[in-house]
């Protein structure tokens, strides 16, 4: 069977290089992220402080040639400052619908925990059913649209932490983390060569071709046994002692949705169970609750994830898998 992919993976590999340029030392990570938008969802980067989310937003936003809005989610922010009111105008006296920065292709929600709940739900309705409500009137967002947002796991004081409800909505949630000390003279180095903080990276696609892209993504194959055994992965939490809640069913399909677009990324149109074991983290452990009696012990959803990795048979790669049957 020839394969689909080689176009859309191309494209991939230039997208990743072109966000590279900006941001250094994180090809694993930003896959990851390049993933979750392939797949057609939204993901969650929690980070501490300086370690490049915002660059790595906007530059796989100009890299995918879609609109770029920041959301600086602050105490105050109301929901009609995101999703968008009905204004008076005196000139015409009718009112109008004014457009928040939810109507754009991709969207940083930056520190989403530092607003209120009633402000994160307003984004729920958006991420969920790419449409807002107003003032009883539903209006669709552009195509494609996704939210990348950002949250602070160190600093608390003064957050909102996000409902399970909504963490479940994000695809993926991961982290950067500390780039090496070769990484870390990388970024000055080219600071002191671009001679300004700014920097801008190449588009490689617009819209309409991210859309296309994600269309291939849904031809991509999944076995039998690989689609089990990410059932059995999220099975497995749930049924280990250390968790009071574990994932749901969404995280099944968050798996498999985003190993088909890794499989894109990684220049195949079939899932292999190292897709889908490089994704369990991202894709699991924001879905899956310690039992609190457990906190102090340093238990956490990614040992859990780690156990069930560890006891979960993974299936053979099969001929017939690479052949489709």
């Amino acid at each position: 069977m020839t394969s689909p992919t080689p176009d859309a993976s191309a494209v991939a590999a230039r997208v990743l290089d072109a966000v590279e340029t900006a941001v250094v030392g994180k090809r694993e990570s930003l896959e990851l992220v390049l993933a979750g938008i392939l797949a057609g969802g939204h993901v969650l980067l929690e980070d501490l402080p300086g370690l490049g989310k915002t660059l790595a937003a906007r530059s796989l936003a100009q890299a995918l040639g879609l609109p770029f809005t920041r959301a600086q989610f602050t105490p105050d922010l109301l929901p009609a400052d995101l999703i968008g009111a009905e204004v008076f105008d005196q000139r015409t006296s009718e009112f109008s619908f004014r457009p928040g920065p939810v109507f754009t292709g991709l969207l940083l929600a930056d520190e989403i925990n530092r607003t209120p709940p009633k402000t994160q739900s307003a984004l729920l309705e958006a991420m969920q059913e790419h449409q807002v409500t107003v003032e009883g009137t539903t209006r669709p967002l552009p195509r494609p649209f996704h939210v990348l947002a950002t949250a602070n796991p160190v600093e608390h004081e003064g957050t909102y932490p996000l409902p399970e409800a909504q963490l479940d909505r994000f695809l993926l949630r991961l982290s950067f983390g500390y780039p090496s000390a070769e990484e870390e003279w990388d970024v000055l180095g080219r600071r002191l060569a671009r001679g300004t903080e700014d920097q801008r990276v190449e588009q490689v696609i617009d819209a309409d071709q991210l859309l296309a892209v994600q269309a291939v993504v849904e031809s991509v194959h999944v076995s039998d046994d690989v689609g089990r055994y990410a059932v059995s992965l999220v099975g497995a939490t749930r049924a280990h002692p250390h968790a009071l809640v574990g994932a749901s069913p969404r995280g099944s399909l968050a798996l498999v949705v985003c190993a088909r677009a890794l499989a894109v990324i990684r220049g195949r149109d079939y899932v292999i169970p190292e897709d889908v074991k490089d994704l369990a983290h991202a894709a699991l452990d924001h879905r899956v609750i310690v039992r609190p009696e457990l906190w102090l012990q340093e238990i956490t959803s990614a040992s859990i994830i780690d156990a069930a990795l560890e006891g979960t048979a993974v299936p053979a790669a099969h001929a017939r898998d690479v052949a489709h049957g």
